[in-house]
């Protein structure tokens, strides 16, 4: 399975997890790979709209680049959702951080997996909060 197809995967299974708790979700197809910003999924329940960038790793670190960060706050600023990144470590739980949780690092972002259990928040905490 190639990277592409794994990130595709990664993103069904959060799209399933939200409809499951209510919460109407689309995915963007080519997110990333066109010139507008774009997440890869955005989810709503008419009270709050959440644009969420998903990324699975088999690592203990998840690498982000300026880019990524970036094209999330420009949609979110646009479209006036809550920017949001959804990270799962290999066999644990769907974790979500705000970009604030996101450590700064001289080329761009990472988020560690240590970090991601002590700030990131469980979807059932996410669709509560």
């Amino acid at each position: 399975m190639s990277v592409k197809q794994k990130g595709s995967k990664a993103e069904r299974e959060l799209l399933h997890l939200f409809w499951a708790k209510g919460w109407a979700t689309i995915r963007s197809a080519g997110s990333g790979s066109m010139k507008y910003p774009g997440p890869d999924l955005i989810a709503s329940n008419k009270a709050r709209r959440l644009a969420i960038e998903c990324k699975s790793t088999k690592k203990t670190k998840q690498y982000l680049e300026e880019y990524d960060i970036k094209q999330l706050k420009d949609f979110c600023d646009i479209f006036g959702a809550e920017p949001w990144f959804a990270v799962r470590f290999a066999r644990k739980n769907w974790l979500f951080l705000g970009i604030e949780d996101i450590e700064k690092t001289e080329t761009g972002y990472v988020i560690d997996s240590k970090v991601a259990e002590r700030r990131g928040l469980l979807i059932e905490e996410l669709i509560k909060a």
